[in-house]
């Protein structure tokens, strides 16, 4: 397949790349600094761009059979930037008759599984409070998704860790795993890129957690 990602200096960007080679798909990387972006391999293609101006991104969504976003902020006070740049990739994808689109979200916005134990929604409180910006901001983001023309999915991942990919994980779609607190980056990725082509997950927001 012919792959494109946003976010791809992040860190479950970067991932995607990765397992996106790795699996032998072709794969633009979007990035505005490539020095920031160290991925090598056959099969890469990095775009430079300034990620507010749609028009530039045209070229990098044109033809691809998918398009994948780790978009997102990494600190609270970067809360608004998910909506805005996602906005400038549906305009570039709907400009360019681009379909599949999957981006990361977060595992708050799903609802709440049920019979989800005591502890889980207290701390589902907790997170709410403290996170609320960066949410709002997704919930934008989210919705935009649903006003758009493109086959969208967004994965809603809950804490983020860092280590190696394990495969063994657990999805609901329309919905959040039961007591699902964490995954792994490289564990978000691998599910984004098997979710390319599950037509379940269509216009779908898509829990994952272990």
């Amino acid at each position: 397949m012919k792959l494109t990602v946003f976010g791809a200096t992040g860190g479950i960007g970067q991932e995607i790349v990765k397992q996106g080679l790795a699996a032998g798909h072709q794969v633009t990387a979007v990035v505005r600094d490539p020095a920031w972006f160290t991925v090598t391999g056959p099969g890469l293609e990095v775009f430079r761009s300034d990620l507010a101006d749609p028009p530039a991104l045209r070229p990098a969504v044109a033809g691809r059979d998918a398009v994948l976003s780790g978009l997102g902020a990494r600190k609270k006070t970067d809360a608004g930037i998910a909506a805005r740049l996602t906005r400038s990739v549906l305009e570039a994808m709907e400009a360019e008759g681009a379909q599949r689109l999957l981006v990361v979200s977060a595992g708050p916005l799903g609802p709440v599984p049920e019979r989800a134990p005591l502890l889980d929604r207290a701390v589902l409180s907790v997170v709410n409070s403290v996170f609320k910006d960066i949410y709002a901001d997704l919930r934008v983001m989210e919705d935009e998704l649903a006003r758009s023309a493109t086959d969208w999915t967004s994965v809603r991942p809950p804490r983020l860790l860092d280590r190696p990919l394990t495969g063994s994980y657990r999805t609901v779609v329309g919905g959040t795993p039961r007591s699902g607190r964490t995954i792994g980056r490289a564990d978000v990725a691998h599910a984004m890129i098997a979710m390319i082509d599950d037509p379940a997950t269509l216009k779908q927001g898509v829990g994952v957690a272990y």
